[in-house]
């Protein structure tokens, strides 16, 4: 308790509002030897708990106490291929930092920090591979998809992910901007299991390019499918088809994949002068943040209940706060207004908060008071849903893939087994619990271990 908590270096806030370039830098060594000095290595370590892959988190951290960064590596990548990702877009503060006791009286281990610092600094060993003479598809090349391709490597299959984007990463590279995820980094984790013999098909839309059914004619004994979920959830108000309207989902991807804040990108993204995310999670902070840098005047975040209520990580918050984007709270759409087929101004209902609805939190109630707002572009940034391609598909071809009411795949919650056998579904296309990166990675794990036990 008598040692602080050590805190990582920010670019200037002014200076970051006109680059991608990382907003945080890694620990120093020496802040990384005193950071770890104050884990109490807990007998019974609440932060493993609260990690939905269970890394040994007081066992990497004595490893840094010891001096063996190597040693601290391999602990986490048992468990966690991607401790450079985890260690920057996790929500520890939820997870691993929000069960530390340190956090009881003071301020938890820093362990996303450390986590990274190591995830930077150490190679993954490439693992002895024993053949098994079996094959698995996997649909999707982000999180789940690229912790459940490294587990079923190394249990001696050949893998092979299929992704329908030019480029691998999935979320992680269209969704995530590279001031929070640095391009480098993720690339580094995806060259870990190009070496370890994973093959990788690009621009491959299953469903489209080719079916569930042709996967398992050409010989694939099981098929995980974690395509994400790609179907952004729009404000179904009037004026929603005008020009300058977008979902987070379509920006962000323009911006992060096709670089559309360049003059010379094929596909420019016309850059206005006030801009308004409707939303209030992580994704609607990546938007706004995006939408400082790609040079809007005046960006707003607009959010039906209050900040107390803002379901995204507090330090994105802060960040987009210091970066200059607005809050305003308590509002709702109530139809976008144009001209000349442009967004011209919103109309806003005026909330106040009533009784908890099935999540918990207060119900936003309309007042009756509507206000408008002059805009020249409107990001939704409510949630993604299902594309259901894959399905429709396969039940074209006498496959029946059983799924919820809202569309997303039905799993066995441990096995992440769907209702066709040899086929198991994971990620955001079948969420059990919070959709994030690392409970994505968690369902990759659960349904590596599922098929490896099948498959012997």
């Amino acid at each position: 308790m008598a040692i602080e908590r050590q805190r990582v270096q920010e670019q200037d806030k002014m200076e970051r509002r006109h680059n991608f370039d990382p907003v945080e830098s890694n620990l120093t060594e020496e802040q990384v030897k005193l950071e770890a000095s104050r884990c109490l290595n807990c007998k019974n370590p609440r932060c493993v708990q609260g990690c939905p892959v269970n890394i040994q988190i007081p066992q990497f951290i004595q490893a840094i106490k010891e001096g063996n960064l190597e040693k601290a590596g391999e602990i986490i990548r048992e468990t966690s291929m991607l401790p450079s990702v985890c260690g920057r877009v996790c929500p520890q503060e939820r997870q691993c930092e929000g069960n530390c006791v340190l956090g009881i009286k003071g301020l938890p281990v820093s362990i996303g920090a450390l986590e990274r610092y190591v995830g930077d600094n150490t190679k993954a060993a490439e693992p002895e591979i024993k053949p098994s003479g079996k094959k698995v598809a996997v649909i999707g090349s982000g999180c789940a998809g690229i912790t459940a391709a490294a587990d079923l490597r190394k249990a001696g299959h050949e893998v092979v992910v299929f992704e329908a984007l030019h480029k691998l990463g999935g979320v992680l590279r269209y969704g995530i901007p590279p001031f929070r995820l640095p391009r480098v980094v993720l690339d580094r984790e995806i060259e870990n299991l190009k070496s370890m013999g994973v093959q990788f098909h690009t621009n491959v839309v299953v469903g489209k390019s080719i079916t569930l059914k042709q996967l398992k004619e050409d010989g694939f004994d099981a098929i995980f499918i974690c395509s994400g979920a790609g179907l952004p959830k729009m404000l179904n108000v009037p004026g929603e088809n005008l020009n300058g309207v977008f979902s987070a989902n379509e920006f962000l991807t323009r911006v992060n994949l096709m670089q559309a804040y360049k003059e010379e990108t094929p596909t420019p993204l016309k850059v206005g002068k006030k801009a308004a995310i409707f939303g209030g999670g992580n994704v609607a902070m990546d938007a706004a943040r995006t939408a400082v840098r790609v040079g809007f005047e005046e960006v707003y975040v607009l959010y039906r209940r209050t900040e107390k209520e803002l379901p995204a990580r507090l330090e994105e918050i802060r960040h987009a706060k210091e970066e200059g984007v607005i809050f305003k709270f308590l509002l709702a759409p109530k139809e976008i207004k144009g001209e000349d087929g442009y967004v011209k101004s919103v109309d806003l209902e005026v909330m106040e908060l009533g009784e908890p609805d099935a999540s918990g939190r207060q119900r936003p109630v309309a007042t009756g008071e509507v206000i408008n707002m002059e805009l020249d572009t409107v990001i939704v940034a409510l949630g993604t849903g299902p594309n259901p391609i894959i399905q429709k598909s396969a039940k074209m071809e006498g496959l029946e893939i059983l799924t919820d009411s809202k569309g997303y795949i039905t799993v066995d919650e441990d096995k992440r087994s769907t209702s066709i056998p040899a086929i198991f579904a994971g990620g955001d296309v079948a969420p059990v619990g919070t959709s994030n990166a690392i409970n994505a990675m968690g369902a990759g794990k659960k349904a590596a271990k599922a098929i490896n036990e099948l498959l012997k």
